[in-house]
């Protein structure tokens, strides 16, 4: 029997990439960029007025969010093109059409086995919106130039560089200490509380929706258990207690959701960052640290919606009394 001979090309084209890498670092150094919480302003004046929140400016994560959904809507459309393309023919989906229908076949299943079959169409569309969203905002900011071009503006502050001109208007910060610092036009947006609180906001306004469309008002019963008060004085005051426990347990939801998502990818934007920056020439690393980073984005993308999934079948269960005067 004979055996194929194996190329290992491969490898080669690794070790070409780590030369180049280790060459265009001796050419470029890297520097270790300006780390910030809050999303950097492109803009010097305000877009406009809000009646209660104030100026409105243009910042660095408002370009993401209009890729990320851009993006969506148009591998949305070339799923829906490649299925109804297959309809006509023979039945069978390809390309992106079967990718698509994969994916959300395997979260529709994940769906129905945890909330069960009546609730499953409920809940299945906040589940994958959510989830696939994420995992966009978290896995497109790990593309070549994001937080890595952009403006070079005065440093307020101590920790600037110096600026050398490439020629067309383009230039480029060195090591050298300086007085400027780059707010690059693209920032991930899942490193912006903003985002962040802002799905944790719709995730736990849903979660009650879909509590009030199963149990009805009785659904508050427990955040509010004064059936017993009277009757069993003790009894029914402790579950009073418990009805308030579980109403500051219900909001924390909202930091959980906020800060969880936040605090992770922020905390790899700050390690990719600081080991770039240390490593020099040596760029195999980095790009090590740049896969971990894909790993994180992608467990904290299931991590959000496995949480709003899961929260959302608890609250279409009875609670309590409710779950004893069924059985």
């Amino acid at each position: 029997m004979e055996t194929q001979k194996r190329t290992p090309w491969r490898r080669w084209i690794v070790l070409v990439l780590m030369i180049a890498g280790w060459i265009l670092a001796g050419i470029f150094t890297p520097i270790r960029p300006e780390i910030t919480v809050a999303a950097e302003k492109l803009s010097y004046e305000p877009l406009f007025e809000l009646p209660v929140i104030g100026p409105f400016y243009l910042v660095n994560t408002l370009p993401t969010l209009a890729l990320t959904i851009i993006l969506l809507v148009v591998i949305a459309f070339a799923a829906n093109r490649s299925l109804t393309k297959s309809q006509k023919t023979d039945l069978v989906p390809t390309g992106i059409g079967n990718a698509m229908e994969a994916i959300l076949e395997m979260l529709y299943n994940l769906t129905e086995s945890s909330a069960g079959v009546k609730w499953a169409k409920a809940i299945f569309p906040w589940f994958a919106t959510i989830m696939i969203y994420v995992l966009f905002a978290n896995l497109l900011k790990l593309i070549p130039g994001f937080e890595s071009i952009g403006l070079i503006k005065e440093a307020h502050g101590e920790g600037g560089h110096a600026v050398e001109a490439l020629g067309g208007g383009w230039s480029m910060l060195t090591s050298e200490e300086g007085h400027y610092v780059l707010y690059p036009f693209l920032r991930g947006i899942s490193v912006d509380l903003n985002f962040t609180l802002s799905l944790a906001v719709i995730s736990f306004v849903m979660i009650q929706v879909i509590g009030v469309r199963a149990q009805g008002l009785a659904y508050f019963s427990k955040f509010f258990n004064t059936k017993r008060m009277f009757k069993v004085p003790f009894f029914g005051a402790m579950d009073f207690l418990v009805g308030l426990l579980e109403i500051i347990s219900e909001f924390a939801k909202i930091l959980s959701f906020t800060f969880r998502l936040f605090g992770n990818m922020f905390a790899g934007v700050v390690l990719v960052a600081v080991v770039a920056s240390l490593l020099g020439n040596i760029s195999i690393l980095a790009a090590m640290v740049m896969m971990f980073e894909l790993f994180v984005g992608l467990i904290q993308a299931f991590v959000f919606g496995m949480l709003t999934m899961v929260f959302m079948a608890m609250a279409t269960q009875g609670h309590g009394d409710e779950e004893h005067a069924d059985h």
